[in-house]
């Protein structure tokens, strides 16, 4: 029988000031906010360690917020509850997010000591004025010093996210982005396009110029549709001529340091979210904490175990069955979802084929008991006749025309 494995995320909400286009749960906090936090999260480690026992942790991703505004002393104490509570893998990749501004020397070196082996940092541009709309607090050379500071501790696993389609940003400016950082020369690069996203100050900026942007048309601040497609080529191009090997829709490696926890996210391992707000996929059962602050900072005093009860739908979705599912949950649960066979077969397809060598027809089969012809034979071939997808040596992917309109193509693939 072989081993289980699951990976570990762990969420930090807090930071120094929340960027304009961010999304993400994420705020400000006082010093005492941020020790309760800690001390919160390290009572939902130590619960869950004792019913993880069957597990081993393959990889550990601390993101945010900000985790690096966190001292590295609670950084200390986090890596240690995770590794008394849990089975991590000898070899396990264990990541954490810093912003420039953010980290020192010591808690670089503090990282080290406590066994986190990959950086990932934000940049975003590496043009002081992209970043001063952006709203970062940190401009290039303080992001130079931070990449530096991170060399100089022995961090030899360094991925930089960079982003395009910024307002005002041009194709020439984006390609200074590209140089600047391949002259780093870090092992990963995320390279994301910007999307407006609602609740954001941006969405209030930029709302209409969005739609315009997705329409094609004459833009105001935003790039074209044209010049957007432009930076995203120039990235493919760029980096590959570099030496990395474009392996997801978003992200760029040296060989060897494709980052394993979002190829886990993407093959739909088991993950365990632990925070404010994570989400955890386990056994095909997705949860959701709460995502209000003081009811995660007193429920973690007692968590205990409880029934999450949905009502299910009839099979044509046309309302209630009357028929109630439970599901295993605990008080620190705001939402629980069996994910449903139909429902796996979805997230398979369109997470497995953001990957550039895409999904395993054998993989398919083994996961379902089925060949996947059974379910998408005619998905399948109007993709292939329309030039979208291709099949090669047991594996399904989209082509360059595919990737290039990604959204149509993935969403043939709804049951």
């Amino acid at each position: 029988m072989s081993q289980k494995t699951m990976e570990l995320y762990i969420h930090i909400p807090f930071c120094v000031k929340k960027c304009q286009y961010c999304d993400f749960l994420s705020f400000a906090a006082d010093e005492a906010t941020q020790a309760a936090y800690v001390e919160a999260l390290l009572r939902e480690i130590a619960y869950y360690g004792p019913h993880c026992s069957d597990y081993l942790v393959s990889t550990v991703y601390i993101g945010g917020g900000t985790p690096s505004w966190l001292t590295e002393e609670w950084m200390a104490q986090i890596m240690s509850a995770v590794r008394r509570s849990f089975r991590l893998a000898s070899d396990a990749e264990i990541s954490i997010e810093c912003n420039p501004g953010t980290v020192t020397d010591h808690k670089f070196a503090g990282y080290r000591n406590a066994g986190i082996n990959r950086i990932s940092i934000g940049l975003q541009s590496a043009v002081d004025e992209e970043l001063k709309i952006l709203g970062r607090i940190h401009t290039f050379d303080q992001f130079l010093k931070t990449y530096e500071l991170a060399r100089k501790n022995g961090f030899d696993n360094v991925n930089v996210d960079i982003m395009s389609s910024l307002p005002g940003q041009t194709a020439e400016s984006f390609a200074r982005t590209l140089q600047q950082l391949l002259r780093l020369k870090p092992e990963h690069i995320s390279a994301y396009s910007l999307i407006i996203e609602k609740g954001t100050p941006f969405y209030d900026l930029y709302k209409f110029d969005a739609v315009k942007q997705q329409a094609g048309m004459q833009t105001v601040a935003l790039p074209t549709e044209d010049e957007v497609y432009r930076m995203t080529k120039l990235t493919e191009q760029v980096l590959a001529e570099a030496g990395y090997v474009h392996y997801e829709v978003s992200n760029f490696a040296k060989p060897g340091y494709a980052c394993r926890h979002n190829i886990g996210y993407w093959e739909r391992e088991n993950y365990l979210g632990l925070g404010l707000g994570a989400s955890s996929l386990m056994e095909n059962i997705r949860y959701s904490n709460t995502r209000e602050l003081y009811v995660y900072l007193e429920e973690t005093r007692h968590i205990r175990e409880g029934i999450w009860e949905n009502e299910i739908t009839d099979s044509q979705g046309s309302g209630a069955s009357g028929r109630v599912e439970q599901l295993p949950a605990t008080n620190l649960h705001a939402s629980a979802e069996r994910i449903t066979r139909k429902g796996q077969m979805e997230e398979f397809m369109f997470l497995g084929l953001r990957m550039m060598e895409g999904i395993s027809r054998e993989r398919f089969a083994q996961t379902f008991g089925t060949q996947i012809e059974a379910v998408y034979q005619e998905v399948l071939l109007h993709l292939t006749e329309e030039g979208l997808l291709k099949k090669r040596a047991g594996r399904i992917y989209l082509t360059e025309r595919g990737q290039d309109v990604s959204n149509y193509a993935l969403a043939q693939f709804l049951l």
